[in-house]
């Protein structure tokens, strides 16, 4: 969960656009999941379910979700000109699963845990030891950092600083022995689409970056160099690692492209993965997101957006943009069609986080699924295409996690409070950047949060706060001096 530009972080065929317009064909795709999740629910033992109901959920229901609210002052209402609903709104059905998660609590008191703490078994151990010791009840733990694994996995390799340890070793078996031990939640965080870093390559020949550079995102500058490029061409992705190298300050990495179906069809092969091979209480999704407007250009976003736009536009803009396309202007749809190319690029995402819930909600009802999130939902929506607030009200998210990364209060609390206007109530864990703030000012967020509705903070986080600055910052244990004046946690001194 790396700061991006100026400190803070910047945070998936096509689904149908728009949220609002009630069709009837859409109510028969959620009856599809419905009779498709049912024999997977009452057919064998549910992950995490109690002892005694025979491991059958109870049967999914229907729930109403009420239309978007109106735009925020400021945003843009052009952004929505391909995809506008009716004044009208009806209510549009959602699959929903009440079903109260394995472990609840009435304040979610949890910290982001980077990948680094988990090289070794023992500070794996101390983690948790440290986080319960002070009063924390929940743990993200990223597990998938960079396209790579930090648990036993037959889709991805093993991340490359724990290749030294024993084959025995596993970070997340290890963090959920000795959290669930303690009554502590442990969900799996995975960063979706980042997969790799420009200046630290993977060189694992089964990463994706090396066995699979059809998959990653093009930024615009080398689509015309790299359209008519064999991505086997060892150069392909070294031209996206260069570019990413070069660009630190705006892009985290390299990226998978969105638009590739393969992309999402693995991306939730990983998640339904993780959930068959351990008793998680949740799933966090980060880096659900594109880098920015200037990606994804690679062959298949151009062409499936040409497929996606073509039906909505007069046959005689398709001839021309055609025209512009043969005459080798690479952009020549998205640049004459930038809201639909918006609309397009949005839906990707979204189109991953709808599967993605239904996916995993069908295994096991009581599982958690949240996603790390821009704070600011107008920057989100247009630069980032992370339709956060729609995920939530449609029901495909159970915990937005806005990153609410700031020194000033005041924007700290706009901002949680505009999420959790969003969200609703218990839907909201705010993300606390103490890597950014004194402590006095780390703190005021925690009680600003709660004061603000957030029924959960999230620390970013444990590696920061263990380490020199954190200890300075706090005038010796942060954690623990968190959780007694925040948590009022007896921890020794």
């Amino acid at each position: 969960m790396r700061p991006g530009p100026g400190g803070s972080r910047a945070g998936g065929p096509c689904a149908e656009p728009g949220a609002g317009r009630f069709q009837a064909w859409g109510v028969l795709r959620t009856l599809a999941v419905i009779w498709v999740g049912l024999p997977v629910l009452s057919g064998c033992g549910v992950l995490g379910y109690p002892q005694g109901t025979g491991g059958n959920a109870p049967s999914p229901v229907l729930r109403p979700v009420q239309p978007p609210a109106p735009s925020q002052p400021g945003r843009d209402e052009g952004q929505h000109d391909e995809t506008a609903a009716d004044e009208d709104v009806p209510v549009q059905a959602t699959l929903s699963f009440k079903v109260p998660p394995v472990r609840s609590f009435p304040e979610a008191r949890a910290l982001w845990v980077v990948r680094t703490a988990l090289t070794h078994p023992d500070s794996a151990r101390v983690m948790v030891e440290r986080a319960h010791a002070a009063g924390f009840n929940t743990l993200l733990v990223q597990v998938r950092g960079r396209g790579d694994a930090y648990y036993r996995s037959s889709l991805e390799p093993r991340a490359h600083p724990i290749q030294g340890r024993p084959s025995t070793y596993d970070p997340l078996g290890v963090v959920i022995q000795e959290a669930h031990a303690r009554g502590m939640a442990v969900h799996a965080w995975v960063n979706a689409y980042l997969v790799a870093s420009g200046l630290t390559p993977p060189d694992q020949p089964d990463h994706l970056l090396r066995a699979r550079p059809e998959l990653l995102a093009v930024p615009r500058s080398l689509a015309p160099s790299l359209y008519s490029r064999s991505p086997q061409d060892p150069g392909y992705a070294q031209a996206l690692l260069r570019f990413a190298a070069d660009n630190v300050e705006r892009v985290e990495g390299v990226y998978l492209s969105p638009a590739h179906p393969e992309v999402r069809r693995h991306l939730i092969a990983v998640l339904l993965d993780l959930l068959e091979g351990y008793p998680l209480d949740g799933i966090h999704l980060d880096y659900v997101r594109y880098p920015g407007p200037d990606h994804d250009y690679s062959v298949v976003a151009l062409d499936r957006f040409r497929e996606w736009a073509a039906p909505r536009i007069p046959g005689t803009q398709r001839d021309e943009l055609n025209r512009g396309m043969a005459g080798g202007q690479i952009t020549a749809w998205p640049d004459a069609l930038p809201h639909l190319w918006d609309d397009f690029r949005r839906e990707q995402v979204t189109t991953l986080v709808r599967d993605a819930w239904y996916a995993l909600k069908a295994r096991n009802p009581r599982l958690v699924v949240s996603a790390a999130v821009m704070a600011n939902a107008h920057d989100a929506f247009g630069s980032r295409y992370q339709d956060w607030e729609r995920w939530l009200q449609e029901g495909w998210l159970d915990v937005v996690v806005p990153m609410a990364y700031t020194q000033d209060d005041a924007t700290f609390s706009r901002q949680i409070r505009e999420a959790v206007a969003a969200a609703g109530p218990d839907r909201v864990w705010a993300g606390v950047g103490v890597y950014q703030n004194s402590f006095p000012g780390a703190l005021s967020k925690v009680r600003l949060a709660r004061r603000e509705g957030a029924s959960g903070v999230v620390l970013f986080s444990y590696d920061w706060t263990v380490q020199p600055q954190g200890v300075a910052a706090a005038g010796g244990d942060y954690l623990g001096r968190m959780g007694r004046e925040a948590f009022g946690t007896d921890v020794a001194r």
